[in-house]
């Protein structure tokens, strides 16, 4: 069979520049001392972070381009030799063993950078997982620097029962650490408007994704994963808007000129969990060569974050953090993947089993059947890692998916 032929974003090329401009940024101020550069999980505080004047870098977005580049599984035994079991999170495990080594996929890029900005202070927010505690207390203790950050509830039922106001104290109680390290004061006017920039990226990235009910779809859950860098990385800033403003006016002509990220697309699947980071390529083509196109998924909306507003900063990002699918219970997460379901007209859905993240694994527990038995959908469970291609088999991941097509066809 021909291999595809992959339709590229023309505003790939404004993202590049921007994701440059965002490292080599983050290296200058750590090689200068010129600011303080703030370590933040992914759906941490950022925000306030960003608001102090920090830089803010995502170790969870280097964990990403360490498996995209597909180096970690190359990386990660030098973390196991350190005593980190291989069955922890391989984002975890890579980017230390990254560290270890002296290495970094970002040199790759820009030759400039050397390695990694060294952080002058590491704020986690445990709502995505007990990993990223543990894995920024290593840096703390190998760097010797502050670590701080939230723990927030998890299985959460009703977000406004108490959880935002204890989630909100802790954002609060970052900010005297925080003013020490930068040497300087919280403005909360400067807050405010970070705050609101990051809801108006969060709802200009939400239109991109929702561009995919269209049908045929004019991106795929692919693309998100590679376009939803600087809702990651940039949220709080103008540049992450006039890239999204740009994104969305490519998405909405490409419907208007009948434009198929998967050509002749016959059919719609829905992908929950993380990305297989080092396979993405491998994977978008073979569901396109199957005239198959992944147009949602749990991982790439969980950047749109309704709940932000600049007039209650503490409590809004207290609260946008606490609405995130990983967060909340079983019974959520059913009405919240049937509604996706509905939604983007999704014909199948696809579960990764990735071996190292089982917070982010959600087939392991009877999802696939009970949602099967509310929605009539049928699902697929794919055996992977989000960075350990040790876990990974390439012709039983295709074998399955090929026997997935054919089931689904003969349904419709």
């Amino acid at each position: 069979m021909n291999a595809p032929q992959r339709k590229p974003i023309a505003a790939a090329a404004h993202m590049g520049r921007l994701m440059g401009d965002y490292f080599l940024d983050l290296d200058e101020a750590s090689r200068t001392g010129s600011r303080k550069v703030a370590w933040c999980t992914s759906v941490g505080p950022a925000e306030l972070l960003r608001a102090m004047g920090y830089v803010v870098y995502f170790p969870e977005n280097h964990g990403a381009v360490l498996g995209s580049s597909r180096c970690a599984t190359d990386l990660i035994p030098v973390a196991n030799a350190l005593g980190y079991s291989p069955d922890i999170c391989s984002y975890l495990t890579s980017d230390i063993g990254a560290y270890l080594k002296g290495t970094t996929p970002l040199s790759k890029a820009y030759p400039q950078i050397q390695r990694v900005p060294k952080p002058d202070v590491l704020v986690y927010n445990t709502n995505q997982c007990r990993d990223v505690q543990d894995w920024f207390g290593w840096y703390a203790r190998e760097l010797k620097v502050p670590c701080i950050g939230i723990t927030s509830p998890r299985s959460v039922i009703d977000v406004e029962a108490g959880p935002v106001e204890d989630v909100a104290r802790q954002i609060e109680a970052l900010v005297p650490t925080l003013e020490q390290v930068a040497g300087t004061r919280l403005d909360i006017d400067r807050l405010r408007e970070t705050v609101a920039l990051s809801r108006q990226c969060s709802d200009l990235w939400g239109e991109v994704l929702a561009t995919a009910a269209h049908r045929p779809a004019p991106l795929t859950f692919f693309d998100g994963t590679i376009h939803m860098g600087p809702a990651v990385c940039l949220r709080g800033t103008p540049q992450a808007l006039a890239y999204y403003r740009e994104l969305l006016v490519e998405m909405k002509q490409r419907i208007a000129d009948g434009v198929a990220a998967v050509e002749r697309e016959r059919l719609r699947l829905y992908w929950e969990g993380m990305p297989v980071w080092g396979r993405l390529r491998q994977h978008s083509e073979l569901f396109a060569s199957q005239r198959t196109a992944v147009v949602a998924s749990t991982y790439c909306s969980s950047w749109v974050f309704k709940a932000f507003d600049g007039t209650d900063p503490f409590r809004s990002m207290a609260r946008a953090y606490l609405q995130l699918f990983i967060v909340r219970d079983e019974a959520y997460k059913e009405r919240y993947l049937q509604e996706m379901l509905e939604r983007f007209g999704v014909d199948g859905i696809l579960y990764h089993d990735a071996k190292t993240c089982p917070n982010n694994s959600n087939n392991r527990y009877g999802l696939p059947q009970r949602l099967e038995a509310r929605t009539g959908v049928p699902s697929l469970v794919i055996s992977g890692d989000l960075n350990d291609m040790r876990c990974v088999s390439d012709e039983q991941t295709r074998i399955n998916v090929e026997a997935f097509v054919e089931q689904l066809m003969e349904r419709a």
